[in-house]
């Protein structure tokens, strides 16, 4: 578990409600269930109508990462790195081919299989960059849901607060209906805003940082590959495990 995120929707929420309650208002007046389901499913709703619903499941997901995000797996990956260089110069290419069956990742079975297959090496980078290209397009796609979401809901909180009005000014002369129809328009606003900067563009940010952390795993992997694929020296693929360990 993420404490830091933990942690951080703790104060969002927070701060609000402690400075709703020291203006003196009531935090009951912040429950409006048609501002919720204005702004909610209206976001819901535009967010998918500008994605395919295969990224937007997929960006769904990755909401898990934000309170438990993926072990790092740097120190695994440099130890694994190490054993690929050491049998590759002592036992061929063909050794590595018992570790493809082993390793869950992908991308690390593809880069070991085009190795095993004797892949020239300047070839071999090449294939492996346009993996780690589509990766990275697919993963930030899924991530852009958050970020839509964050740039529709101010916009369709205020569509709420219009439609609380509108129900305002439908009853003028019923005093008693005009307070809940105000109530609708203002914790509109509140709700759109409020989960656009509280939640979803930090959910959005998370999730870029993890995403750019694997990519730059599989970065570091394709020229580790590639290296082996050469016969270079064991101590440039040790700079490659200092530069995996090493970054922040």
């Amino acid at each position: 578990m993420d404490r830091a995120s933990v942690a951080g929707i703790f104060l969002a929420l927070a701060g609000l409600l402690v400075g709703q309650a020291l203006e003196g208002g009531k935090l009951s007046s912040l429950v409006q269930p048609a501002a919720f389901a204005i702004v909610v499913i209206g976001t819901i709703g535009a967010v998918l109508l500008q994605s395919e619903a295969p990224t937007f499941m997929r960006g769904v997901r990755m909401l898990r990462w934000v309170f438990s995000p993926p072990p790092s797996q740097r120190a695994a990956l440099a130890r694994e790195i190490a054993v690929w260089g050491l049998h590759a110069r002592r036992d061929g290419l063909l050794s590595l081919e018992k570790y493809m069956a082993v390793n869950k990742d992908k991308f690390v079975q593809k880069g070991l299989r085009l190795v095993v297959d004797g892949i020239a090496p300047d070839k071999l980078r090449s294939l492996m960059e346009m993996e780690v290209t589509a990766y990275e397009f697919g993963e930030r796609q899924a991530v852009k849901i958050w970020e839509a979401a964050a740039g529709y809901s101010p916009t369709i909180g205020i569509l709420g607060a219009v439609l609380g009005l509108i129900h305002v000014m439908e009853n003028l002369s019923d005093p008693g209906k005009l307070g809940s129809g105000i109530a609708v328009a203002f914790v509109s606003t509140v709700y759109g805003v409020g989960l656009a900067n509280m939640f979803f563009y930090p959910i959005a940010n998370k999730l870029k940082t993890i995403v750019a952390e694997r990519v730059t795993q599989y970065e570091i992997l394709t020229d580790v590959f590639h290296d082996i694929a050469s016969g270079d020296h064991s101590r440039v693929i040790e700079e490659r495990v200092a530069c995996l360990l090493s970054r922040p």
